[in-house]
């Protein structure tokens, strides 16, 4: 008498549970990594005149299509953290000295003076004046790679390290750097104007100090002096809008407002 055996459904049903999960991730990875995300040049918002002429003519980078590294190259999230984490493969460590002025409430604001080191294109002295993002310093890969191109192509740097951003500097006043806070920074041009008597100065913002820079400049008109231009990067301009909009889970935008409240909490615990 032949047995039938039935055959156990589990298996197959195992095999649809795992190429379900395979092509879940596969999806999540597609979507993270932007990889159907098509390229183009950057939108360019500007008003016809000399100068926007002549950047556009020195700089053809601007018009031209961003062609990202491959696989990782479309996603911000991965170039965000392999860039401010880990820096390029062999980051450049320029060498200079760092200075401290005192202020008028008794804090001690700090900078790092980078000479430059090969001659200006055009034979003359410049000095780029930098203001890092929020709470960074000239410690961090992405000014001091900034700093190391700079000087390579004949540009003295002088970079503000945000008051309290160091880990090493006290604080010697019941202060830290601010959202809106010049004085540090007026403080640093000051002493570079008056050091070097013939430099021009290109003033450098990065993020929050893309704020800050702009806020000094249109503080004064005396704070224009020597300036040849103003460069912002990523400056943000509404905290109210930005605010609402790092209160969104889209695009782990929540995540990156827990990571720097976390780190602004760090920073004032230190010195507490």
């Amino acid at each position: 008498m032949s047995t039938i055996l039935d055959t156990p459904e589990l298996p197959a049903v195992f095999d649809g549970v795992k190429l379900a999960a395979v092509a879940a991730v596969l999806y999540v990875i597609v979507r993270c990594l932007n990889l159907k995300s098509p390229t183009a040049p950057p939108e360019l918002v500007f008003q016809d005149s000399a100068l926007s002429r002549f950047l556009l003519k020195s700089c053809p980078l601007l018009t031209k299509e961003y062609i990202p590294p491959l696989i990782w190259g479309k996603s911000g999230h991965i170039q965000t953290a392999l860039y401010g984490k880990m820096g390029r493969v062999r980051s450049p460590h320029p060498y200079g000295h760092r200075k401290y002025l005192t202020m008028p409430d008794g804090a001690t604001a700090t900078f790092d003076l980078f000479e430059p080191q090969s001659e200006h294109c055009i034979g003359e002295d410049v000095t780029m004046v930098i203001c890092p993002g929020i709470a960074n310093h000239s410690e961090k890969q992405y000014i001091r790679t900034f700093v190391d191109y700079a000087q390579k192509n004949g540009y003295r740097c002088a970079v503000l390290n945000h008051l309290g951003a160091l880990p090493n500097i006290e604080l010697t006043s019941p202060r830290m750097f601010t959202y809106g806070c010049t004085w540090e920074f007026g403080a640093m041009v000051n002493y570079i104007k008056k050091t070097y008597l013939q430099t021009q100065l290109v003033v450098v913002g990065f993020s929050l100090g893309g704020n800050i820079v702009c806020k000094y400049l249109g503080e004064s008109q005396a704070n224009q002096e020597r300036v040849l231009c103003c460069v912002s990067v990523c400056q943000g301009y509404s905290a109210l809008r930005a605010q609402e909009t790092f209160m969104q889970w889209d695009q782990c935008r929540r995540f990156y407002n827990f990571l720097m409240a976390d780190n602004m909490k760090k920073i004032i615990l230190s010195h507490r």
